[in-house]
């Protein structure tokens, strides 16, 4: 029954997180302040009342529409504040209530806001993924499961292997394949994570962005040169490393073995 309560709790907090990373995803590309004004509805622009900005209750109280105009409300924004939620209490059953909690609560919660971004605007803010970067070094010296060596190797790895393939891509085709936002997002994956999530998630993301980003591609007739953002995807591939990385590992190599 407290378990339960606590975990309760934990998505509670995590929705409301989730409910500021929506204000970070709709305002970073556009240079507005995240702070001030309070959230406003993008059709009218009227202020949101604190009793409709109440995380996931509010949407459905709304039935997804703003109580002034009547525009509809995305239904991303309560998709990201479930997200959020089913997150913090992954992190919480894997972590406890520790250090590794709050400082991979704030890397996944950097994870989501780049995902929407680059999938929205093609983008990825050098805003959040090189303090990121430093953050996630500095936070190698606090972290159990994470040496500092490792995770120097990581960033180094992450920006240096996308770096020369983006570089060898442009070379070759004489087009821009990659973008600057992939190689610094790669590099704050591996100093978070450190240098065998930075091959793992490489592998991942290169699979699961052919096999979605390819199926897409048919599905919209785009031909070819679709532009497919791959920052979603190498973020999805980090989430899967922190949770499952040396499961899926374990389960690869066994593939082979008789």
């Amino acid at each position: 029954m407290v378990e339960g309560f606590t975990l309760l709790c934990v998505f509670l907090l995590g929705c409301c997180v989730g409910s500021f990373l929506n204000v970070c995803i709709y305002r970073l590309p556009q240079d507005l302040s995240i702070v001030a004004p309070r959230s406003y509805c993008p059709q009218c622009r009227a202020l949101i009342h604190g009793y409709d900005n109440i995380p996931l209750v509010s949407y459905l109280l709304l039935r997804g529409k703003c109580r002034n105009c009547g525009a509809k409300i995305s239904w991303r924004y309560p998709f990201v504040e479930a997200v959020a939620g089913g997150l913090a209490v992954a992190l919480f059953i894997k972590y406890g209530l520790c250090f590794s909690f709050f400082s991979y609560s704030a890397f996944t919660a950097a994870l989501l806001v780049i995902t929407f971004i680059d999938l929205d605007h093609r983008i990825i803010p050098d805003l959040i993924s090189l303090p990121g970067i430093g953050i996630g070094f500095l936070l190698s010296f606090f972290e159990p499961s994470l040496s500092v060596k490792d995770s120097l190797i990581g960033l180094l790895a992450g920006g240096g292997s996308l770096y020369l393939v983006a570089t060898a891509y442009e070379a070759l085709t004489k087009r821009e394949g990659m973008g600057g936002g992939d190689v610094k997002l790669l590099a704050m994956i591996g100093a978070w994570l450190g240098w065998k999530a930075v091959l793992f998630t490489l592998f991942f993301a290169s699979l699961s962005g052919t096999v979605i980003g390819g199926g897409a591609m048919l599905a919209m007739k785009e031909g070819r040169h679709y532009a497919i953002p791959f920052g979603p995807f190498l973020a999805f591939g980090a989430l899967a490393y922190l949770f499952f990385g040396p499961q899926l590992i374990d389960w690869y190599l066994s593939l082979g073995r008789p």
